[in-house]
């Protein structure tokens, strides 16, 4: 929990315009804010400017709730939805009424790319929704899912910046992304693109996911083109990140070992990285992972790493007492009403007595399952923030 307040947006925005306000501007100010975080940085920076041209915020069901003098939109995530794409359009809107002389601040965080969906000409919502249920579910990397995502969108890889021309644009931003390349975070609404349609295409055809998907998508991505350039510089502050808030963690648990490296790629080697801690202690991490899905359950990345660090455990014969927690920041683990999963060495016994196989519900991507027979689920509601994931394994 400490990590997760470390990622307060309201205190991060607040400190961040506090230190460094805006710089003057003749004009008018508009304020769009993007994200899991969007409420509590759209509240922050009205405080500071509470007379702006114009305020939209987009953010997750969960996080939803009604802001004075602001355009608030819930929209659908992991997958983009009808209200994602009507949030989109507003912004569009807004972004049209501004001139030289205006400014816009723009409040970025996690979850921004499937909140805002809008996606280039000859490209359907439900297409846009197919790409993203097919990179979700093909072990991709975040950092590859918004490259596709920026190639698709008229919003992303600067598309937000486009549009606010000739105004100035100043973007705080909430990294969830480990190594927190600002390109990546929401897929960079307001940062030259990741890359080209061909390294997206190429991307997707290496995966093994091309094929199925839409003949629009297939179309767009092979038809050559460049990136295309940022007519005003963005300045682009970064206030809060995954290693701010693992800090923050051991901050509060002087006597644990931080893991060096950011548990990232997929999750069954995540695992095992978690179960090589040897002998007694407590070991902190930060990171995303990625699963390929295979099977037709129900679960999420932090609910599978912590029910295959249960198996691992189990498969070394941990003989004293230990527990494991992993869940994300947000508040919520992939579909689920789950933020992760908190496993100990019980674990095991709670999934069999409860008649469900552990290792069958893990082949069938089941962990929420297997977790819930346990008693294990993570669940601490939506956060109101998203710096990516945190885990803590204690042994004695």
């Amino acid at each position: 929990m400490a990590g997760v307040k470390a990622a307060d947006p309201f205190r991060a925005v607040d400190t961040a315009l506090s230190d460094a306000p805006l710089a003057p501007c003749a004009g008018r100010t508009f304020i769009v804010a993007v994200g899991k975080a969007a409420g509590g940085m759209a509240r922050a920076a009205l405080a500071h400017y509470p007379n702006p041209a114009g305020v939209i915020v987009v953010t997750n069901y969960e996080n939803a709730a009604a802001i004075s003098g602001a355009r608030v939109f819930a929209a659908g995530h992991p997958v983009p939805d009808e209200n994602g794409l009507k949030a989109s359009n507003a912004v569009i809107d807004l972004l049209a009424e501004t001139r030289d002389g205006d400014r816009v601040l723009v409040l970025v965080s996690g979850g921004g790319s499937a909140l805002l969906p809008a996606p280039v000409a000859g490209i359907s919502l439900v297409d846009k929704a197919a790409v993203n249920e097919a990179l979700l579910g093909g072990g991709i990397e975040i950092t590859g899912m918004n490259l596709v995502r920026q190639n698709l969108s008229r919003l992303k890889g600067g598309g937000l910046a486009r549009l606010a021309a000739p105004a100035q644009v100043t973007a705080l931003i909430l990294s969830d992304v480990v190594g927190d390349d600002l390109r990546v975070i929401a897929s960079g609404p307001t940062v030259s693109p990741i890359g080209t349609r061909a390294e997206a295409r190429k991307l997707l055809q290496t995966a093994g996911l091309w094929d199925s998907l839409p003949a629009s998508v297939k179309q767009h991505l092979s038809a050559d083109a460049s990136a295309e350039a940022l007519a005003v510089t963005p300045q682009n502050r970064l206030m809060g990140s995954n290693a701010i808030s693992v800090g923050a963690m051991a901050a509060v648990a002087p006597q644990a070992t931080v893991w060096p490296d950011p548990l990232v790629g997929d999750v069954a080697q995540a695992a095992a990285i978690v179960a090589g801690c040897n002998g007694a202690g407590c070991w902190l991490f930060g990171g995303e992972t990625t699963v390929r899905i295979s099977g037709t359950g129900l679960g999420g990345r932090n609910q599978e790493l912590a029910l295959r660090v249960a198996l691992l455990a189990e498969e070394l014969g941990w003989q004293n007492e230990w527990v494991f927690l992993s869940g994300g920041t947000d508040g919520r683990d992939g579909p689920t009403d789950a933020a992760g999963g908190l496993v100990d060495g019980g674990t095991q016994t709670r999934i069999r007595g409860a008649g469900v196989d552990p290792l069958a519900a893990l082949a069938d991507n089941d962990s929420y399952t297997a977790l819930k027979a346990a008693g294990d689920l993570l669940m601490t509601d939506a956060t109101g923030t998203n710096v990516a994931d945190l885990q803590v394994l204690i042994r004695t």
